[in-house]
């Protein structure tokens, strides 16, 4: 999938790329796989922003994508790779023997044909989704489960994958993307192979609109305001802050770490910092 660049007949195209993929398909999404989607704005049910720098955009229907990967044994063909607007992975519309269709994310290797299976029959090849015990030690595998049943959690943005490192006992290892070394049980789901769309790092935004149309408002720097609007603002001339960085509200934001204790600190074996 390359990216492809644009003439310079603007300045909003002089850094603009895109990513060129022939093998999507250019038609609609499947509308019995779609839902309305509407937008939060970044505030809560009380009308209150907790998540800054949200807003506006383009509007979207969401895709349903089948996370849990729990149609065993039998087979489905890959009838279109679709582009979907909701997350930085390709999604594969796949169509199983019985006629039920279902959304998955598209792995590397995934083409238009190809025939895909889960449970425990299933082969390890991209895009088969079986349980961690029936995986070889090694394998790059990406929508894994953190409690079985409960449909794939981790590892799921464009180009990311995770190695089965060994499985012993009742549970696996796994190496995240993060760095991160953790412990999953055996009967936790994952799909074989890595995410696709590996390009989407390389795409150059190019302009402030088109950033406005995935729904994300203008960052101001903390330095470039006053300072009764935040920590780091004011100065004579320009200022590099003069404290560590930190939120408008004086919470550090670089190293400091703001995780409690979880129940899930026993099965990390390797902190991803």
């Amino acid at each position: 999938m390359p990216t492809r660049s644009y003439r310079p007949t603007s300045a909003g195209r002089r850094f603009q790329t895109v990513i060129v993929d022939p093998s999507l398909s250019q038609t609609g999404p499947e509308p019995s796989l779609t839902e309305a989607l509407r937008k939060s704005g970044g505030r809560n049910a009380h009308g209150h922003v907790t998540a800054r720098h949200r807003g506006g955009g383009a509007r979207r229907r969401y895709r349903v994508i089948d996370f849990r990967r729990n149609k065993d044994g039998v087979p489905a063909t890959v009838s279109s790779l679709e582009y979907d607007p909701n997350r930085s992975a390709n999604l594969a519309l796949l169509s199983y023997a019985d006629g039920e269709k279902r959304y998955i994310l598209a792995p590397v290797g995934l083409a238009v044909g190809d025939v895909v299976l889960s449970g425990e029959g299933a082969d390890v090849r991209p895009g088969n989704s079986m349980a961690l015990r029936s995986i070889p030690a090694g394998s790059m595998v990406h929508n894994i489960e953190l409690k079985p049943g409960r449909g794939g959690q981790m590892v799921r943005t464009a180009g990311a994958s995770a190695q089965l490192l060994a499985t012993d006992g009742e549970r696996a290892t796994l190496k995240l993307p993060s760095g991160e070394v953790r412990l999953v049980r055996l009967e936790c789901r994952a799909t074989v192979g890595q995410v696709g769309n590996t390009d989407h790092g390389n795409v150059s935004t190019g302009k402030a609109g088109r950033s406005r149309h995935l729904g994300k408002r203008p960052r101001v720097r903390g330095v470039a305001m006053n300072p009764i609007d935040h920590p780091l603002g004011g100065g004579e001339g320009r200022s590099s802050g003069g404290r560590h960085p930190c939120t408008p509200w004086g919470i550090p934001t670089k190293g400091y770490r703001t995780r409690k204790k979880k129940n899930s600190d026993r099965v990390i074996l390797k902190r991803r910092k």
